[in-house]
């Protein structure tokens, strides 16, 4: 099994960071692959950056697929690009939010996602009411940009801890989901820490891709991830014009 890691902003970095924390997880016969846009901002932090890193995004699940792969995991907590990928691809897609918020949803009653920035709770807080999860969660912002996490002597992981006893504390959280790709790496300690499960999302999205690709499903290619009808496209957009043909 080949799962496809796409990296949807253009840090490698954070690349290698959840490339390592899916292999972690990883099932002996899975081969994990790691892809950094070639395009887009550096990190994403709310809905302009999400919209420039689709392009990108998509052009690493067309241009990866002559190698094949099984599935593909988005790994940028916002879902960037998530609706636009299923519709493309005819393997299933996973996006980090909704992958961890469903496995937390298996383990505690009550949980917290903890994120980086205000304009990204937003975004996350509205993910989580749509996939079902508005009622059992809430979630918080850390007050860390993005790129901060990948600096040890910017005070981020003080930060980020500081907002995780605030959960514990005062929502009453029995799990915390850490709400930023560039988090994973930290879920193991933060777990022994404070004694509640926490939840990375690329590590949750890599084994439920394992899971469909084992049961033989992918998504649904009847209704809204219908694949896209062949119709030109113009200007830079010219090279993701739809080859497939409709049907």
């Amino acid at each position: 099994m080949r799962i496809l890691i796409v990296n949807p902003n253009t840090t490698a970095s954070m690349t290698e960071k959840a490339a390592t924390a899916a292999r972690a997880v990883a099932a002996s016969g899975t081969e994990i692959i790691a892809a950094t846009s070639r395009m887009g901002p550096v990190s994403i932090e709310g809905h302009y950056d999400g919209a420039l890193a689709i392009p990108g995004l998509l052009a690493e699940l067309r241009d990866r697929q002559p190698a094949g792969y099984d599935a593909a995991v988005i790994a940028c907590f916002d879902d960037t690009g998530l609706e636009a990928a299923r519709t493309f691809a005819d393997v299933p897609i996973l996006g980090l939010c909704e992958s961890a918020v469903v496995t937390a949803g298996f383990l505690a009653q009550r949980f917290t996602v903890v994120t980086t920035l205000e304009r990204s709770r937003v975004l996350i807080d509205n993910l989580v009411r749509r996939y079902g999860m508005g009622d059992r969660a809430k979630v918080r912002a850390s007050d860390i940009p993005v790129l901060e996490l990948e600096d040890p002597a910017s005070g981020a992981i003080g930060k980020l801890r500081a907002e995780i006893e605030r959960a514990l504390l005062e929502d009453g959280a029995e799990a915390i989901v850490l709400g930023c790709a560039g988090m994973t790496d930290l879920a193991r300690e933060l777990q022994e820490i404070y004694g509640v499960p926490v939840v990375d999302g690329v590590a949750a999205a890599v084994k439920q891709a394992e899971a469909l690709v084992s049961l033989g499903l992918s998504t649904s290619k009847r209704g809204s991830y219908a694949s896209p009808l062949p119709k030109p496209f113009t200007g830079a957009m010219n090279g993701f014009s739809p080859i497939r043909a409709a049907g």
